[in-house]
């Protein structure tokens, strides 16, 4: 494949990955062009996962990796790239401005970070953290190019955080953290997966739930409903009475009602969608 063909390649590929991301963002789109994800996937042939069982690409073509697939990363940890539509679609609700901080917990390799760290431009500044050495290490590497962006092998719930602009949390956790909501500017931005868990047949465990977007004005919290969501767990966010209360919560629905977080529990049980020691998603 020529550098022309896959210059074509990508610009296809962010044009379908914007749109299926609801994205009329065309930094977002240009971003995903410049960016190319055969560059932090390692060397091919690839395990690819779509409809059905992943499989490996039949060769190292980097033409493979620019579909709206996940290419595995830790296969015995079920550790993937995510799907590009919808990690784009989280990306997008970030709002990202040229000279903001961005921080990416869960970064993995890297590939969505350097997205982020070209929406926040030079003058910006990127945080990712990641667990797993073996990723932060690939992350590492793989973000040299964007001098803007540090990697940190650490866990995100419980990493020091400077102020940032915007938080995307890439990975389930049952509430939020005072760690993060202290971290956002007045005017920043929370990307939450809010999920209680599960295991795969394999025993892997894993989360499903609800993203929400949670916006900081002064010492109001604002929540917004976005998205459902099944996602890799993050194993410091959990605490088992909010994964009871978001557990009936999803059971009962109305999640879209949701309009504030509080970071509270002294509130009357129906004004709360959850509700759990210390902070409540609040329907006013």
């Amino acid at each position: 494949m020529t550098e022309l063909d896959l210059i074509t390649l990508r610009r296809a590929y962010a044009r379908h990955i914007a749109f299926a991301a609801r994205s009329d963002d065309p930094r977002l789109e240009q971003a995903l062009i410049d960016v190319r994800r055969e560059a932090f996937m390692g060397d091919g042939p690839w395990l690819l996962g779509a409809a059905g069982p992943p499989r490996h690409t039949p060769n190292a073509d980097p033409h493979w990796l620019y579909q709206d697939v996940l290419v595995s990363l830790l296969p015995e940890k079920t550790l993937n790239n995510g799907q590009p539509s919808f990690l784009a679609f989280l990306v997008g609700l970030c709002r990202i401005q040229p000279g903001e901080h961005v921080v990416h917990i869960g970064a993995g390799v890297g590939y969505y970070t350097a997205i982020m760290a070209e929406l926040a431009g030079r003058a910006g500044r990127v945080t990712a953290i990641e667990l797993e050495p073996e990723l932060a290490a690939r992350a590492q590497a793989n973000l040299a190019p964007w001098p803007q962006a540090e990697v940190a092998c650490a866990d995100g719930s419980a990493h020091p955080l400077a102020q940032a602009d915007v938080i995307l949390v890439n990975a389930g956790a049952t509430r939020p953290l005072d760690l993060w909501l202290d971290a956002l500017t007045d005017g920043g931005r929370l990307i939450l997966p809010l999920c209680v868990g599960y295991q795969l047949p394999d025993g892997t465990p894993m989360t499903r739930g609800d993203i929400f977007l949670i916006e900081r004005h002064g010492e109001v919290f604002t929540a917004a409903w976005k998205s459902p969501t099944a996602i890799y767990p993050c194993f410091g966010a959990q605490d088992a009475a909010s994964e009871a209360s978001l557990k009936a919560a999803q059971t009962r629905g109305g999640q879209q009602k949701v309009r504030r977080l509080a970071r509270t529990s002294d509130l009357p049980d129906d004004a709360c969608w959850v509700k759990a020691p210390g902070w409540a998603l609040t329907y006013e």
